[in-house]
């Protein structure tokens, strides 16, 4: 049946005509200043070209210097009747203006011009740094088609509510996290998890919203408001990212509040204080001295390149499919001493499948999941699924009758006229049956067929693919100790630990002694490296909120989980950990690469400055020159 969509109409209100003009004004003003910075750079070719007179040469590199410098100044004075002093516009105001009273015309609009260079390169890499999130989070659906008595009106996702179908076309992002009910098809799921690899989803499967849909036509029960959706939490993460400074951001915040002033009153005393004290001194040369000091000492290359690395992390992260909530988390990953993991679901995938058949008395195994899955297959209990999943073929109605249930040990029932119970070995027991109890970890399902044991089937959670390389790796880049928390039996757990290598093991753990335990942790560590803790459960909420760097699982994590922590891996792989922390000593390194080589090229020429040697023209390239290559320097932490 064809459906009918329903387009909802636009507003036509003045307020929209208004918020349109605003658009606009906001659109020309980039062009206007491009423009203005053009002609001011050709008026300032012009003025060093060619020789024009003094009266000529000056009106010439005022105008340029008006065009290209203007709205510095502007900010300098606006800051100036805030009480804000002394920033970088202060700086680049007061030495250019002193370049023009001494008659270093071309120098003055060179310092401005190359600074608003400067600026644009800045700008360009802001853009490109939000660029990089701002892919990942291109996920955001514009409507929803919802189905109402067989039609589809195309609605806001805010308007859907859990319970509503909605339908979802080849090529459309799904608006909502809900359940398939009719259709198949391939998603692409890369936007969430940073993975290529598409999705097979069927009727019955879970989708989130943001994935998108591939080939087929999918009608889905909506099972969260898009307020709870996967797409709207994904988004609030993102968009608070740059909410916390880390440490290393708050020191050079500081620091350019207390060295700024510092810098202004030195170049006061290098203009002043030789001509008072040096004969023959003259006030000119000096002034220009303390004028380059001036130039030279903006700590533009400090303040644009730190945040901005920071900001190029988190960007890097997220495109690898690992969420930080702030920089302050990225800097405290750096330091990372001890790493604490919950097992179900962070280190196992937290579901039950078939991981051992044995046979026995002339069974084989496929006798014994054959028989297993007809006896299973009324139930809904997970044990029974994964039995009739591992089977993987449907199970005939008529093959099957004598359904008995027995309370607390299995179930009797007839398969093409044989007798089976298949349960724990307590029904066996009562049968008059000997089974051998084997010294399995996981879940044993007996069977028995006309009175003869044929053997078990196991049941138990697997480890993830990456699980044991996510130690190793961990190990590698400098973690001493990584321990496991989990409540599930101690025999399970100290297998799955000594099977991926942990240190310690503490199992059987409610949720207020995991707290517990990762306090004791803490207070035993000797140093000042960071505890990290990995989990995915709502019972792992807590743990997560007292660890310094709590990291969720986010494909399947729960909401009060991803709530609570610092980090989110959106791949559920325990190797992205790894990964994170790479990420984050990636950003260290070119943080302090900008640090050092910024106050190391100032303080040359600072040196210089103060004792004639470099012009004006090093100057720039100590202010503007440094800054770009921070910048570009602090370009690479985009990259994975």
């Amino acid at each position: 049946m064809e459906a009918v969509i329903k387009e909802e109409s636009g507003c036509c209100c003045d307020c929209c005509h208004s918020g349109k003009s605003e658009k606009s004004e906001t659109k020309w003003k980039p062009w206007l200043r491009r423009a203005g910075l053009g002609v001011g750079a050709v008026l300032f070719a012009i003025g060093v070209i060619f020789h024009l007179s003094r009266t000529a040469e000056l009106a010439i590199f005022l105008a340029s210097y008006a065009l290209i410098g203007g709205e510095v100044l502007l900010r300098a004075v606006k800051n100036i009747s805030k009480g804000k002093v002394f920033d970088e516009n202060f700086l680049m105001a007061l030495a250019t203006v002193g370049a023009f009273a001494i008659g270093e015309y071309p120098e003055g609009v060179a310092v401005m011009l190359f600074y608003q260079i400067g600026e644009a390169f800045q700008d360009y890499a802001v853009g490109r740094s939000r660029k990089s999130i701002s892919a990942l989070m291109d996920i955001r659906p514009d409507y929803a088609n919802l189905k109402i008595e067989g039609e589809l009106r195309r609605v806001s996702p805010e308007e859907v509510k859990a319970g509503d179908y909605i339908v979802v076309k080849p090529g459309e992002k799904i608006p909502l996290d809900g359940i398939v009910s009719e259709g198949r098809s391939v998603l692409d799921t890369s936007a969430l998890t940073g993975e290529s690899l598409p999705r097979d989803v069927e009727p019955g499967s879970e989708v989130l919203s943001g994935s998108i849909n591939k080939n087929g036509l999918l009608t889905i029960q909506v099972s969260k408001e898009f307020g709870e959706s996967t797409v709207s939490k994904i988004l609030n993460l993102v968009q608070n990212a740059g909410s916390s400074k880390a440490t290393v951001e708050n020191f050079i915040t500081k620091f350019a509040r207390y060295y700024t002033p510092a810098v202004v009153f030195a170049a006061l005393a290098l203009a002043v204080i030789p001509t008072l004290v040096i004969p023959g001194a003259r006030f000119s040369d000096w002034l220009g001295r303390a004028l380059v000091f001036l130039v030279v000492s903006c700590p533009c290359a400090l303040v644009i390149s730190i945040p901005l690395s920071f900001f190029g992390g988190i960007g890097g992260a997220s495109r690898s499919g690992i969420l930080v909530k702030g920089s302050n988390y990225l800097e405290a990953l750096n330091n990372v001493d001890t790493v604490v993991f919950d097992k179900t679901g962070t280190l196992t995938r937290g579901v039950f499948s078939v991981s051992e058949i044995v046979a026995a008395n002339g069974f084989t195994h496929d006798d014994l999941l054959r028989y297993a899955a007809h006896a299973e297959s009324n139930s809904s209990h997970p044990i029974a699924v994964s039995i009739q999943k591992a089977y993987g073929q449907p199970t005939p109605a008529g093959a099957i009758s004598g359904y008995e249930e027995i309370a607390g040990q299995g179930v009797r029932v007839t398969v093409n006229g044989k007798t089976v119970l298949a349960g724990n070995s307590a029904l066996l027991e009562n049968a008059g049956l000997v089974c051998e109890k084997p010294d399995a970890l996981g879940t044993v399902v007996y069977l028995a067929v006309d009175g003869v044991f044929a053997g078990y089937i196991v049941i138990s959670d697997q480890l993830k693919a990456d699980s044991k390389q996510a130690v190793a790796e961990l190990r590698a880049l400098g973690v001493k100790k990584i321990v496991m928390l989990t409540g599930d039996a101690r025999a399970v757990a100290e297998k799955i630990g000594n099977e991926i290598g942990v240190d310690l093991v503490y199992a059987e753990l409610l949720p207020h002694q995991k707290v517990e335990k990762l306090e004791e942790l803490e207070k035993g560590r000797t140093g000042k490296g960071k505890l990290v803790f990995a989990g995915d459960g709502i019972n792992d909420a807590p743990v997560l909120a007292r660890a310094d760097v709590g990291i969720a699982m986010g494909g399947l994590g729960s909401d009060a989980a991803i709530e609570a922590a610092d980090v989110v891996l959106m791949t559920d792989e325990p190797s992205k950990i790894a990964a994170a922390i790479r990420i984050a000593k990636k950003t260290r390194g070119i943080v302090w690469q900008n640090i050092v080589f910024a106050l190391g090229v100032k303080a040359v020429i600072l040196a210089l400055g103060a004792m004639g040697i470099a012009t004006m023209w090093a100057a720039v390239f100590g202010d503007v020159g440094v800054a770009v290559i921070a910048i570009l320097n602090a370009m690479r932490a985009l990259r994975r």
